[in-house]
């Protein structure tokens, strides 16, 4: 708690400007301005009301879907990438884990935004193409072990909203055993963080963990068709 509460203290100024940034830039939602473009529409009107990928997909098209998709990505790559840049000239034994900090706090406000953005009456998205560009910034290993998980269940059933929960569910569970791997010094080779310690761990778990409650929280209407068996398979508009 002593290396948290130092970093809190130290880096105060960072942390807002990261939060604020993180958050009004994810909350510009590509999947709206697209629809809006392409088809003069609302995509939250549409299909199952979700301003993200796979309704865009469903209503929308293969070209528009492909260009939320890039645009929903690139929040997540752009909000943690200003927060390392904020970071620049610190130095030192907990240099690492510090900007690690940073990340975790800037990825997870980046997933809140596309969720709840203050630009659309906090009306956005699930979080899940964001989630996956938060994961390869802040470990590439849980984005690969997400994209695994997630191939086998979407090619055994095509149902992407089941792959996101189950994925999400698993998302601080392994996020956990990444890290803690790396401060055994098992995998510090395969790490940007190669000596976290164990507060960085837990830090490092917890946040996944609340982003997958997140998302998780925004598929509650997919978890009540699921249970129903009404949830749609994934088919694009032609």
């Amino acid at each position: 708690m002593e290396e948290i509460s130092s970093f809190f203290s130290q880096f105060w100024l960072q942390i807002i400007i990261s939060v604020l940034v993180s958050y009004l830039i994810s909350s510009v939602n590509t999947s709206i301005i697209v629809t809006r473009i392409v088809m003069h529409k609302d995509i939250r009107t549409m299909g199952s009301g979700n301003a993200g990928f796979t309704n865009v997909l469903r209503c929308v098209g293969k070209v528009p879907a492909t260009v939320t998709f890039i645009g929903d990505f690139l929040k997540g790559i752009i909000s943690i990438s200003i927060a390392l840049c904020l970071m620049i000239g610190v130095d030192g034994d907990k240099s690492d884990i510090y900007r690690g900090y940073l990340m975790y706090i800037a990825g997870f406000f980046a997933v809140l935004g596309h969720s709840f953005p203050i630009y659309y009456k906090f009306k956005g998205g699930k979080g899940v193409v964001t989630t996956f560009a938060v994961m390869l910034m802040t470990d590439w290993r849980s984005l690969v072990t997400a994209l695994v998980i997630f191939s086998i269940i979407f090619f055994s059933t095509k149902i992407i909203s089941l792959c996101a929960l189950i994925n999400f569910s698993l998302y601080g569970f392994f996020a956990f055993g990444w890290r803690y791997f790396d401060y055994e010094g098992t995998t510090s080779f395969l790490s940007f963080v190669p000596h976290p310690s164990m507060s960085f761990v837990v830090f490092s778990a917890v946040s996944a963990f609340l982003i997958g409650f997140l998302i998780i929280a925004r598929h509650k209407d997919n978890i009540k068709r699921l249970m129903n068996g009404t949830e749609k398979k994934i088919k694009a508009k032609k």
